[in-house]
């Protein structure tokens, strides 16, 4: 067992606030986040195949964060120098623009601050972790893929759908939901008032734990 002291953030710690230089110059985590929703996620290394493949993917997805009210941002343990000098490689080839700001890292100590260094795997390189950050600087989610397996951004979108629904509605999602779909109704709301009240549409009682409802905000 490796003797390096790893960094314990869990579901629903506030993350770390910190200042950075990045591709877009500095930036303060907490004040550059607003009142925005952050992913904030690590690749191992620049000019590396499928980190290029991700933050292409990243930048041609924008537009959907952007109307989620989501903000991204990226890190690698590199400098903000190399990381210029890599974008125009993910431009050309994922024929995108680089769109949101890489974090330079290049001591590593927001990889540490965060967790994002897995000793067993290596000393230096981050491993590709996936933070998602509430607008209440509220971890909500943590994924980490090994360095050989590029993300899903297409499901750090359906968590980010599911995770602002059930914040608004006494719902949650069941296995592979996507927006617009069917959710299940909270198993502690009991009272049949307070059902009339939230679920003015019927819904259909599989078990008495097991409440299917039509999504609540969704809109034929």
């Amino acid at each position: 067992m490796s003797s390096t002291t790893h960094n314990a953030l869990q579901l629903g710690d506030t993350a770390p606030d910190f200042i950075a230089e990045t591709t877009a110059g500095k930036i303060s985590l907490y004040e550059w986040m607003g009142d925005s929703w952050c992913v904030f996620f690590s690749h191992p290394k620049d000019f590396t195949p499928v980190c290029t493949t991700e933050l292409g993917y990243a930048a041609k997805s924008k537009a959907a964060f952007d109307n989620r009210h989501v903000k991204i941002l990226a890190l690698s343990v590199g400098s903000v120098e190399s990381h210029k000098a890599w974008i125009p490689d993910i431009n050309e080839t994922q024929m995108t623009t680089v769109n949101f700001p890489i974090v330079g890292d290049p001591e590593g100590k927001l990889a540490q601050l965060y967790g994002m260094i897995h000793p067993n795997v290596s000393e230096t390189f981050t491993v590709r972790t996936v933070f998602i950050i509430d607008p209440k600087k509220k971890i909500r989610l943590m994924m980490t893929y090994p360095q050989s397996t590029g993300r899903n951004f297409d499901e750090i979108l359906r968590v980010i759908d599911s995770m602002q629904l059930t914040d608004k509605y006494k719902v949650a999602t069941p296995a592979n939901w996507k927006k617009g779909e069917d959710c299940i109704i909270l198993p502690s709301l009991t009272d049949p008032d307070e059902l009339k009240l939230h679920f003015p549409k019927e819904f259909n009682t599989l078990k008495p734990y097991l409440r299917i409802t039509p999504q609540p905000d969704h809109k034929c």
